[in-house]
């Protein structure tokens, strides 16, 4: 795992090396094992790199193709590297593109560098990973970029007077002198709506991010405005045959599971597993423990205030698959403490994330440098109520547009004022409960009218929602999670607070494979009676009754109470200021503040906090807002 950055269209090659001198420097942490950079005519390449496959000096970047002509920069796994190496060193043909490609290194840099020799962009098609990488190819003197199908791995980019700028993080852009640190103030409604910009927009004007499952292709002297092209997309996923025996179901998804852990395994440093004992992380352990010949080394970060800890299903669970258990004790005032911290790293800022970092730095610290996951299994398997409530209101959708059919949620609130009473009067409001419309309400930190009372310009959300009409409820219902929630929030914060560790993190339940095949299944298989049933029961016997069925934690801290108290006067003073800014009507933002420290129910702390979050990442970043 690494970092990443270029630019392509600066003709001035003494300022091109300063800037990519100056974007290495701020991918750093990312990369702590060796730095590297390519100048050339009108581009320039830098690297940073974390060792994972092959530690030697050959795993340098930016590496060379055999014959010299291709350069790349790469971050990211490519799990089925030995395999395709296999492929390319065999010669199918007399032509030249096809003739046995002669590796120098065992890395699978090489491999892709190999592959899009042979195959050009069709490349893309044979890999299995997580990555974002960027050819140059000096005979056509063209870029090459591509992001891999779930978007795991991410990629920014600028571009402006002729000149094309993408790094794997923003910040990194920022610090190159190119890129203006101009706030986009439309992205700011969709932050203040939903705590995250969806991609492509991004928090500062004219950055852009790579769409998952897309790619770029920029010529040197003709750059323009460039245009995603989408190679993988989760609404192209086939439909299944829906008379296969459920049982024969559980073994695919089993089967399939286990294949993606089992790739997820391929390492050169340590690694271990993160362990909450809750169902996800516990599968993965479980696959893990029956995959590997040495113990699993399992993480878990747990608290002193037994209500915040999730010590005793973890333990569990590392002792029935008798794992090398770390149990990593911190208490609330720990946690407290090491928020500044955390806050420092975020590349883009987010209501949520700071649990990622804590974790990361404490698995870090115990000497692993890659660790498996259990993200991404929620939005595959409808592990969220949300699942649920969808569904209803899309069976009900008939109903939708009704007169009074507002009504009693309106009394409702005037009886009894609340966020989700404010959610349910927007919701019976909307002229019908489709998908498209009630999805993106449930994902919602503040209901529209909420959001307009303290956002002062008139804003949308950029995210428009599309679906395949031949998937199920459930799927269409997947895949707004798998394209929304997971890369926007969950994945964006995993990568950032991980890589501000240097720790690489692996998601075997984002295998496009399995994804492709629980897609395409009909909802009577998913549906969730209990717990991720359809996960549940194609791994039967590899977890305790308990574990199913036992009450969903996740990171669930005393926000409201800290707010009030230890970070009372830090909240108070950003929410002040971001409530000067032109885009934020003042009243309106101090009124909530002040709501939120009376205990009124319409503003707890989730609809504050991003702010706060918003407001201190503009100064730390010296933002022009």
């Amino acid at each position: 795992m690494c970092g990443i950055c270029g630019i392509i269209g600066l003709k001035d090659k003494e300022i091109s090396e300063k800037s990519i001198s100056l974007m290495n420097t701020a991918l750093a942490y990312r990369g702590p094992d060796d730095e590297g950079s390519f100048i050339d005519n009108n581009i320039a390449l830098g690297h940073r790199r974390l060792s994972i496959i092959d530690l030697s000096k050959n795993g340098h970047q930016p590496m060379f193709s055999a014959d010299g002509r291709f350069v790349i920069i790469y971050n990211g796994e490519l799990y089925n590297y030995k395999s395709l190496r296999l492929e390319l060193q065999r010669s199918k043909h007399e032509d030249t593109s096809s003739q046995a490609y002669p590796f120098q290194t065992q890395t699978d840099t090489e491999v892709i560098l190999a592959a899009y020799q042979r195959w050009g962009i069709d490349c893309l098609k044979y890999f299995n990973g997580m990555f974002v990488f960027a050819i140059w190819d000096k005979q056509k003197e063209e870029l090459f970029i591509a992001r891999d199908r779930l978007g795991i791995k991410p990629l920014y980019y600028w571009q402006g007077d002729n000149k094309f700028v993408f790094a794997s993080e923003i910040r990194a852009l920022l610090k190159s002198n190119l890129v203006p640190k101009k706030l986009d103030k439309n992205a700011v409604y969709d932050y203040v709506a939903f705590q995250t910009v969806h991609a492509p927009s991004t928090i500062i004007e004219n950055v852009k991010m790579l769409l998952p499952g897309h790619y770029l292709l920029l010529k040197k002297n003709k750059i323009g405005i460039p245009i995603q092209h989408k190679y993988w997309s989760l609404n192209d996923v086939a439909i299944q045959s829906p008379n296969k025996p459920y049982e024969q179901v559980c073994k695919d998804v089993k089967d399939l599971f286990f294949a993606s852990v089992e790739k997820r395994l391929i390492s050169d440093v340590p690694f271990g597993a993160f362990l909450s004992g809750g169902i996800d992380s516990s599968l993965v352990v479980a696959a893990m423990s029956q995959l590997m010949r040495e113990k699993v080394s399992t993480f878990s970060v747990t608290f002193n205030e037994s209500e915040f800890s999730e010590a005793p299903y973890a333990a569990q669970i590392a002792k029935r698959y008798n794992t090398e258990h770390h149990e990593i004790k911190l208490s609330l005032k720990q946690f407290l403490d090491k928020l500044p911290e955390a806050m420092s790293a975020l590349d883009h800022p987010s209501g949520d994330g700071m649990n990622s970092y804590i974790v990361s730095e404490a698995t870090k610290k115990a000497g692993i440098t890659m660790a498996l996951s259990g993200l991404g299994s929620d939005e595959l398997f409808a592990g969220y109520p949300l699942f649920k409530r969808l569904y209803r209101l899309e069976k009900l959708k008939w109903i939708s547009g009704f007169p009074f059919i507002s009504l009693p949620f309106k009394v409702m609130d005037m009886v009894k004022p609340s966020p989700a009473s404010a959610k349910l009067i927007e919701m019976s409001m909307l002229p019908n409960w489709n998908l498209e419309n009630t999805y993106p309400l449930t994902r919602r930190n503040m209901t529209k009218g909420e959001a307009y009372q303290v956002y002062a310009l008139e804003g949308i959300s950029n995210r428009v929602l599309t679906f395949n009409s031949k998937h199920e409820i459930l799927s269409k219902i997947s895949v707004a999670e798998l394209g929304n929630y997971l890369p926007d929030i969950l994945l964006r914060d995993t990568d950032q607070m991980s890589m501000a560790h240097a720790l690489e993190v692996r998601v075997p339940f984002l295998d496009h494979t399995l994804v492709e095949y629980v897609l395409g299944l009909p909802d009577e298989v998913k549906y969730p009676h209990t717990p991720k049933k359809l996960l549940t029961d194609s791994m039967k016997g590899l977890l305790p009754e308990n574990i199913i069925h036992r009450k969903k934690m996740g990171f669930t801290f005393p926000w409201s109470d800290w707010m009030k108290n230890d970070l009372k006067a830090f909240c108070e003073e950003n929410i002040n200021s971001l409530s000067e800014r032109e885009y934020f009507n003042k009243n309106n933002l101090q009124s909530l503040w002040k709501g939120f420290i009376k205990g009124k129910a319409q503003s707890p702390y989730y609809k504050i906090w991003h702010l706060v979050v918003l407001e201190n990442w503009i100064k730390e970043n010296k933002i022009d807002a």
